[in-house]
């Protein structure tokens, strides 16, 4: 019963973000953990082990509870302008 009441409860999360690669998202990852905000990546199980499909899939979304937007958007924010992580 557990485990139908989380899945219902998933079916009230919205798209905040897309990603074209799996590495995009790890310290994504991190950082919603920290903030113990409810999310979940979908698409992400099969761009991991068949990155060409990503973009036919519609990218690995970043599905959140509704109440976590105003955080979630703060930390995207955070991650693409005060971002010290550059990629040599």
């Amino acid at each position: 019963m557990y485990l139908y009441e989380k899945m219902k409860n998933m079916e009230t999360f919205i798209t905040i973000a897309v990603f074209d690669y799996i590495h995009e998202i790890e310290i994504l990852k991190h950082r919603l953990d920290q903030e113990g905000l409810q999310y979940f990546f979908e698409n992400e199980i099969m761009s991991s082990f068949a990155p060409m499909y990503s973009t036919a899939l519609g990218g690995i979304q970043l599905k959140i509870h509704p109440n976590d937007y105003s955080s979630v958007k703060t930390i995207l924010q955070e991650m693409k302008y005060d971002n010290n992580l550059k990629i040599v």
